[in-house]
């Protein structure tokens, strides 16, 4: 039987109440998105919801539209990450390469590094983006986001840490670059894989400044864009003393957090299946010669 010590009881236990610290604010936004808005907004709810009611949901899933930007950010997601991967992955091998095979290898390092410290901003983006025609165009959501220097630098390090050996044998048996890669740095880089993936899908979900920026048109916004886009317009002269009942339900506080909570749940189902590899892929990527 395991014995705990002193301080592996400490450790346990400071994780546990980070843990419950971490959940308690979440809790709480689920506890006031399904609150009425008469007692959200005096401060009495806390970890449980109070005059049980869905009206917020129910006005956020009442449009079409919902669904339409919901699947507008499902394709969005899905069409980064296939193709952010493997531009990452190849750029990342190309310069893990030594500079005896690739000369060029820190100039173009540095050349990628440079706009992560120092970018252009927004005005130079929107006007490439206005040249070539893609504004209210989903490829505008898409291009800007596929490659990341951050994403790359992890997958780098990672690949400069396999050891030379394995490529070597794979060159005396007369593998090439492509089935070097496919073959040896792709299965050994799964985790640090994993974890790039898991930072494409939470930033292009979470992301919603682009939306606003190059789509003009509503009916092309991604959930996150839509979400933010949605008020709650109390306009007591033209409503019927039923619906003025049940709008009274809902407040710019519970409404907010019903967004909240539709905008991570997504997230939140996929990363217990990328968790295992979470940490082990931070931890390999940093690893350095």
């Amino acid at each position: 039987m395991k014995q705990f010590s002193t301080l592996n009881i400490v450790i346990y236990a400071i994780v546990f109440i980070a843990a419950v610290l971490c959940l308690l604010p979440i809790i709480n936004i689920i506890a006031i998105s399904l609150s009425e808005a008469s007692i959200a907004v005096t401060g009495q709810v806390f970890f449980i919801p109070k005059r049980f009611t869905l009206a917020s949901y129910e006005k956020m899933f009442a449009e079409g539209q919902f669904m339409r930007s919901f699947m507008i950010s499902v394709v969005r997601v899905v069409m980064t990450l296939c193709l952010s991967i493997p531009v990452t992955v190849m750029m990342a091998y190309a310069l893990s390469k030594d500079v005896k095979v690739f000369c060029e290898r820190t100039v173009i390092t540095w050349l990628t590094i440079i706009p992560m410290l120092f970018g252009g901003g927004l005005i130079p983006t929107y006007m490439v983006m206005n040249m070539y025609g893609l504004i209210n165009h989903f490829s505008a959501l898409i291009l800007p986001a596929i490659f990341n220097t951050f994403n790359m630098l992890i997958v780098m390090n990672y690949f400069r840490g396999i050891p030379k050996e394995l490529e070597e044998s794979a060159v005396i048996d007369g593998a090439g670059p492509w089935r070097i890669l496919w073959s040896i740095f792709l299965p050994l880089a799964l985790p640090t894989i994993a974890t790039v993936s898991l930072f494409i899908i939470v930033g292009t979900w979470n992301e919603f400044f682009a939306g606003l920026i190059y789509i003009k048109d509503i009916k092309n916004y991604p959930l996150q864009t839509y979400i933010r886009s949605l008020t709650i317009n109390l306009d007591f002269v033209m409503l019927t003393k039923e619906e003025l009942i049940e709008r009274m339900k809902i407040n710019g506080l519970t409404f907010n957090s019903a967004k909240v909570v539709v905008a991570m749940l997504p997230v939140l189902c996929i990363y217990p299946f990328l968790q295992k590899y979470f940490v082990k892929g931070l931890v390999l990527g940093s690893v350095k010669e």
